[in-house]
């Protein structure tokens, strides 16, 4: 009597959270998943290969970035289909936020093959736990474009969103990048820069985007690593100010017309120049 075979139980598709800068991030529960899996798939296996070092573990890496991804699928899914098991890491953080491997899970899904997340660390959420804006309701954007023409057109479809928005900058760009949230939405607009999160020269700057990117001009080493941009939305403006800021208000309307009194004082100090022409004219009409 001829006994058939059953198939092989499918294989999960693991897709694993890893530390964005402080080692002791990584979970329990990702070490032991990295450990069991046939093989981690990694956007670059010599930083994937340091970190399982660090870790005290000997996976076999096998690379998946955008240039090959759409190759890799059959492999993946073939290796799931005899029963392997096998893991998604990105260089940092969360996989597919901002990374490759989305098309992998897709064609998981089409094929009911199990996919399961392994939740750890993320820049983008670490960065919104820590903003002071409203986190209700966000759109998260990737990174700026590169040219600039490209990107006061990303930032110009801000200037009446209402919601938070999120960018990823690099340290190439950050101060041109702010210099343009600047021009287009304003001195006041409120932003968050949030760099090298979870490392030793961790730095969070919230303010008007005046105040914040003159901190930055101000300090070479704040112009170093890796950023996460939180935009608020149009009405998150700076709308109160001191009586240093008053004071200068003043003097320098007593010198100029009042809207550019007011546009200059805003550029210096990043309250929104609405709130301090509506202080100029309310106090003309008292007097």
């Amino acid at each position: 009597m001829s006994v058939e075979k059953s198939a092989p139980k499918n294989g999960v598709f693991y897709v694993i959270a890893t530390p964005i800068g402080n080692l002791a991030d990584i979970s329990a529960r990702a070490k032991d998943v990295m450990a069991s899996v046939s093989c981690l798939y990694a956007e670059d296996t010599r930083h994937t290969g340091a970190l399982c070092r660090r870790l005290g573990l000997h996976a076999r890496l096998v690379s998946l970035h955008e240039h090959n991804e759409r190759d890799r699928i059959a492999e993946v899914i073939a290796r799931l289909q005899s029963g392997e098991s096998v893991g998604l890491v990105s260089d940092a953080g969360t996989p597919l936020i901002s990374d490759p491997g989305y098309r992998i899970v897709a064609a998981c899904h089409e094929r009911n093959l199990p996919v399961s997340p392994i939740p750890g660390a993320s820049s983008l959420l670490a960065a919104l736990s820590v903003c002071g804006l409203p986190t209700d309701e966000f759109t998260f954007c990737g990174f700026l474009p590169h040219k600039r023409s490209a990107r006061c057109k990303v930032l110009a479809e801000l200037e009446n969103r209402q919601t938070t928005t999120v960018f990823f900058e690099s340290r190439h760009r950050i101060v041109e990048s702010l210099a343009d949230v600047e021009n287009i939405l304003g001195g006041g607009r409120r932003i968050c820069v949030a760099r090298e999160l979870t490392k030793t020269f961790e730095t969070i700057l919230s303010g008007g985007v005046s105040v914040v990117l003159e901190q930055i001009q101000a300090n070479s080493d704040w112009q170093k690593g890796e950023f996460v941009l939180v935009v608020g939305g149009g009405e998150e403006l700076v709308t109160s100010f001191s009586p240093e800021v008053r004071s200068l208000l003043l003097d320098v309307a007593a010198e100029v017309a009042p809207r550019r009194a007011s546009s200059i004082v805003s550029s210096h100090t990043g309250v929104d120049k609405k709130i301090l022409y509506e202080f100029l004219v309310a106090q003309k009409n008292s007097i």
